[in-house]
């Protein structure tokens, strides 16, 4: 079994649905509300942990309810949560608007995601038996960048979802291997709005790039190779919320399973496209077999781009 290390954000998700998102100064009647464990980090934990890796999570709940409903949340979804500190204060929430199309408006508030600025005693030991390190940016950067330097010293593959977006560090840029932005994301780090030329001006930083495009796919590109597009399969979305974190965890395991690149996204795809139909985030992420099945079914091929 593939071991995936997680370094990031826990957060309790606090969604409420509507039917159309509230202007600035307007209020809206929503149909229902639900609290939904969360957070990037523990997302794509979960997500690599129901695709089938030994995953642990290097991060923070605060001392509060929602800090203990977090942590047993992700012991029950197979997440390895010895690094998981407990510390004084609330834990970090997630505010989420969802309307009817599948889109969502959130506000993080970090809480005791806040805390985590360095590692902790024995987190660079764990990260050096890990095939892949996951990484994001709702924690303190001093301490997504230590991880990522702790990474790089033991030969492990580093993987950046650069969010929220935010200019990266030059110490951060050189030891990832992976970065995994959306679109919107690929367009602030680089001023360019196009996904095709903005993954070509990110491969001056970092050695591959994933766009993500939502319902339109994804797009590969690497220094030395043809640009890749991958089409996403075509489903109705119910709620976006943790859809990119189920296709970085999905496609972290993928990689540390020795797929090629053109697989391990066609296998993330079918794992997102699976997250939309369902709400919620951590509850909506799919299991290996459901993967699987969904992949299977692909009828799209992957392409190369000129």
């Amino acid at each position: 079994m593939t071991h995936i290390a997680v370094l990031g954000s826990t957060n309790m998700d606090l969604v409420a649905y509507v039917a159309k998102a509230p202007q600035r100064g307007e209020t809206v009647t929503g149909r229902e509300f639900r609290t939904v464990p969360g957070g990037k980090g523990a997302n794509q934990a979960v997500a690599a942990a129901h695709a089938g890796a030994d995953v642990s999570l290097i991060g923070a709940v605060g001392a509060d309810s929602f800090g203990s409903q977090l942590r047993s949340t992700l012991e029950h979804s197979g997440v390895d949560t010895d690094h998981l500190r407990t510390t004084e204060g609330p834990s970090g929430t997630a505010h989420i608007v969802v309307d009817d199309e599948g889109g969502n408006a959130i506000v993080v508030i970090p809480g005791a995601n806040g805390t985590v600025t360095a590692l902790a005693p024995g987190d660079e030991t764990l990260v050096a038996t890990a095939d892949a390190l996951l990484l994001q940016l709702e924690i303190p950067l001093d301490a997504v960048v230590a991880g990522a330097k702790a990474a790089r010293r033991h030969g492990v593959r580093t993987i950046l979802t650069p969010s929220p977006a935010q200019p990266l560090p030059p110490p951060l840029l050189s030891s990832i291997d992976l970065l995994v932005p959306n679109e919107h994301e690929a367009a602030a780090l680089t001023g360019v709005t196009d996904p095709r030329e903005a993954a070509t001006a990110l491969l001056d930083q970092v050695p591959e790039v994933v766009v993500t495009l939502g319902s339109a796919g994804s797009l590969y590109a690497a220094r030395g190779a043809a640009p890749l597009t991958v089409p996403a399969p075509q489903v109705t979305a119910v709620d976006s919320t943790g859809a990119g974190d189920t296709f970085v965890g999905t496609l972290a395991v993928a990689l540390a399973e020795g797929r090629e690149m053109s697989e391990a996204l066609v296998w993330a795809s079918a794992a997102a496209a699976l997250s939309v139909q369902r709400p919620g985030s951590s509850s909506s992420m799919p299991y290996r077999s459901e993967i699987d099945a969904q992949a299977a079914q692909h009828t799209q091929h992957p392409r190369h781009t000129s």
